[in-house]
């Protein structure tokens, strides 16, 4: 009998047209001897088509697990999985909580700090001071600017003196309430991949050699001109500690199921920082976390397999916590 996947994707965030391109490249992947599947496209409006999901348990008794394929706000950020968890349904990927915490840049930050991993150093703003303007900040130029809370480097900028600053501030305010402002690492780029639930991997990892200043947007997905070094040049033991940080990270938050860590490795000093954890990393032709998964041994449709697996394994262990007296 065939698993039947209900792919959810598209989604009223910024990221609404990468989650388009994931999610094809999803669905070319699984196999159709092993899976029925369904498509549940979310507009930029929000509304579903066909319908949505309803947060009822038993409401749909035809679908076995959900791949939800939604980069950035109402899909990466816990929303959606708080209605798959009302529905009762087993999906790919991480929980409420940790959805919620790694896509909250600051909070991110926090947890990693706690748990003593290296992070850069950074300031957060509200969008009352920055429109109260102008903010002054004791790091030196340049700083990156970001909303707290979104992805594909949407809304960030690269600022090398005040008046770029002040500008960039906001623009990240327009994407979100919480802003943060990161000391400028002056370095390289590295990106590594985690999979699993209780006992995570992690892959092979890979730097990133942008074909602008930074790896933004248009450089991400539009110019195609980023190039990889998979495996990374950097000696031995640099990689093997970029993969221990990474599943570290990873476990920091409470990710299950997939997740990709970015680092920044400072030039100067030699020193390794954690960036941040996407829980719903890019899955699209040129995706780097399928790729390096694939250079480390898991075939991409392998790689889908897997992460379905994770998600039933992980409802079948649920079924053993009581919600009542």
């Amino acid at each position: 009998m065939k698993t039947r996947v209900a792919v959810v994707y598209g989604g009223r965030s910024g990221e609404h047209e990468i989650s388009l391109r994931s999610a094809e490249s999803v669905i070319a992947a699984l196999k159709p001897e092993r899976y029925e599947v369904a498509r549940y496209l979310i507009g930029k409006d929000g509304r579903w088509s066909p319908g949505p999901i309803l947060p009822e348990p038993g409401a749909h008794s035809d679908i076995d697990v959900v791949f939800p394929v939604l980069h950035g706000t109402f899909g990466e950020d816990g929303t959606v999985q708080g209605l798959f968890e009302l529905a009762d349904l087993p999906y790919v990927g991480a929980n409420v909580l940790a959805s919620a915490l790694s896509m909250d840049k600051d909070v991110m930050k926090r947890v990693c700090r706690d748990r003593g991993l290296p992070i850069v150093d950074y300031a957060v703003l509200s969008r009352e001071q920055i429109e109260a303007g102008p903010v002054s900040l004791d790091f030196a130029f340049p700083m990156f600017v970001k909303p707290a809370n979104l992805g594909s480097s949407v809304g960030i900028s690269k600022a090398h003196a005040d008046a770029e600053l002040q500008a960039a501030l906001k623009t990240a305010a327009q994407y979100d309430r919480k802003v943060i402002v990161e000391r400028g690492i002056q370095g390289r780029e590295f990106e590594c991949s985690v999979l699993g639930n209780e006992d995570p991997a992690a892959s092979m990892p890979c730097e990133v050699h942008p074909s602008r200043e930074f790896y933004d947007y248009e450089d991400k997905y539009e110019l195609n001109l980023t190039r990889f070094d998979l495996p990374p040049r950097l000696p031995e033991d640099e990689i093997v500690e970029m993969r221990r940080l990474a599943v570290e990270c990873y476990k920091a938050v409470g990710c299950e199921g997939m997740g990709r860590v970015d680092f920044l490795r400072e030039e100067a000093t030699g020193g390794l920082y954690i960036n941040e954890i996407n829980t719903i990393p890019g899955f699209t032709s040129i995706s780097m976390y399928p790729k390096m998964w694939e250079y480390s041994g898991i075939p991409y449709t392998d790689l889908i397999d897997r992460l379905i697996d994770l998600a039933l394994e992980r409802h079948q262990q649920k079924k053993a916590t009581r919600f009542t007296k």
